[in-house]
């Protein structure tokens, strides 16, 4: 089988609910990648699966903040087939393939199909475990903060809209000894047809992570900005060190909330709930975030998405903050 002879399967790094990443050797250059394996038995796997190529196929190659996908295969039974691959298959051809695989349900497991994709491999996991195994770092934090906004820029100025960013969706890889964050899971991603601005595509189906859903995403009306509330979710998080027990797999997760008593609300909901409220930045420590920071936070957690930044006002801000800098002047 292709797959087989051009990839041998070290170990299983991860399960999701619709893949499972392995460790791979590329056998002929003896290079590690990661390797995701997609069962297309019902159409929603199938449109998850195409969603994520689609969106990394389209930006190949272009930003190093953004996982690269080096091939991805189509498995039917013991064929296998690359897709569009270095040739430019024609839209046309994939449209087909895509068409045929969502007509299909498959029962039986001899002739299922699979999708794998071959990605670059990630040596430093996913940004939540690299984070919360080192102590608070203020010039990582903003190492990363740099890095995330850029790849949320890149990719609305492409027209693709992530929807399920959060910690555990982005990896970290070690390249001239520093760690570089890449933005990955791309399966709720939408890529946008059409010219003009990505802010002014409006979507409608509510997903993503509770936890990192912007409020308008709850409503089920929202825009490319609700990209930005999940990374203000994320950098607040990430620079108080505030972390929650997810109930499903009991892993501790860096994510903001509001608590009501025992009870961990979502920022966003708590937010539709009261549009008003005003968030307590810094939660923990008076002295422990600069003011340009909080305030940067505050715009990125904006109730109302029309004063929330876009990934292009967010990318330039994050250069001004005083956070994290060399010479951090002491507060007296």
């Amino acid at each position: 089988a292709m797959a087989e002879a051009k990839y041998r399967l070290v170990r299983e790094v991860g399960r999701g609910s619709y893949g499972v990443v392995y460790e791979a050797l590329a056998t002929g250059a003896r290079t590690k990648v990661a390797v995701k394996r997609v069962r297309c038995h019902v159409p929603e796997n199938v449109e998850l699966a195409l969603q994520e190529f689609w969106a990394l196929r389209s930006v190949r190659r272009q930003h190093e903040n953004v996982v690269q996908l080096e091939e991805c295969v189509l498995q039917s039974g013991r064929l296998f087939q690359p897709l569009g691959q270095r040739c430019r298959r024609s839209e046309s051809h994939l449209r087909l393939v895509e068409t045929c695989l969502k007509g299909r349900r498959c029962t039986d497991p001899a002739a299922a199909s699979f999708l794998w994709f071959v990605m670059e491999f990630c040596d430093g996991g996913t940004m939540n475990e690299y984070l919360l195994a080192r102590g608070p770092d203020a010039r990582l934090n903003n190492s990363f903060m740099r890095q995330l906004s850029s790849a949320v820029a890149f990719l609305h100025g492409h027209h693709i809209v992530h929807r399920d960013l959060k910690a555990d969706n982005i990896l970290v890889s070690h390249s001239c000894g520093r760690p570089v964050v890449k933005v990955a899971d791309f399966g709720l991603s939408k890529v946008c047809q059409g010219k003009g601005n990505v802010n002014q595509h409006r979507f409608s189906s509510a997903c993503g992570s509770n936890f990192y859903m912007a409020p308008e995403v709850w409503e089920g009306h929202y825009t490319a900005k609700a990209d930005i509330f999940a990374l203000g979710v994320i950098f607040w998080a990430m620079v108080e060190r505030i972390t929650f027990r997810d109930g499903d797999t009991d892993k501790e997760l860096l994510g903001t909330y509001v608590c009501q008593g025992q009870e961990l609300i979502p920022l966003g909901e708590a937010l539709l709930e009261n549009p008003n409220m005003k968030l307590q930045i810094p939660l923990k420590n008076k002295k422990s975030l600069p003011d340009d920071l909080c305030k940067l936070l505050r715009d990125m957690l904006a109730f109302n998405p029309k004063e929330r930044l876009d990934a292009f006002q967010l990318e330039v801000r994050i250069r001004q903050i005083s956070y994290g800098r060399k010479r951090q002047r002491s507060v007296s």
